[in-house]
């Protein structure tokens, strides 16, 4: 059977793409909270996202000290990285603060309309620190064309 296992460069290339992330965080005797949430990875490889100061994924990731990442590519070949690790929250982030997130996801031309619109003076960032690592590249597997598979029926896991 064909290793399709990332490497750690393929892993960070393929964060380092636009994908909207789900993050998973712990939530006591409730299934963890699982959501879409936008995100970059920073100079040192850390996982960092933006929310407000008391919100759901704020009190639970701070409750929990720490929190899980997927993401996947919809299209054959199928990818997908998660990862999960040790965060940290800084408070009192300037507006300017929260823009090497919203620039992967907004245009220039539409960014101040939706800072107007999204930021507030209760914006946190949090950031993890992967420890943790889990990935699949499809397009590694010979044998099968996935596209193939899928219309046979054949399940991948």
């Amino acid at each position: 059977m064909t290793d399709l296992k990332m490497t750690a460069a393929e892993r960070t290339e393929f964060l380092a793409d636009n994908h909207v992330a789900i993050i998973a965080i712990e939530r006591g005797n409730k299934p963890p909270l699982t959501v879409p949430i936008w995100y970059r990875v920073d100079e040192a490889g850390d996982v960092e996202i933006w929310t407000e100061l008391g919100s759901m994924k704020e009190r639970l990731i701070r409750a929990a000290g720490r929190f899980s990442l997927a993401v996947q590519q919809e299209t054959t070949p199928y990818r997908y990285v998660s990862v999960g690790g040790p965060a940290s929250i800084r408070e009192d982030i300037p507006r300017e603060g929260v823009l090497p997130i919203v620039r992967r996801y907004v245009s220039d031309e539409e960014i101040e309309e939706y800072l107007d619109a999204n930021y507030t003076d209760k914006a946190v960032l949090i950031t993890m620190r992967p420890e943790v690592w889990n990935s699949a590249d499809y397009s590694k597997e010979s044998a099968v064309p996935v596209s193939a598979a899928v219309t046979s029926g054949s399940e991948r896991g």
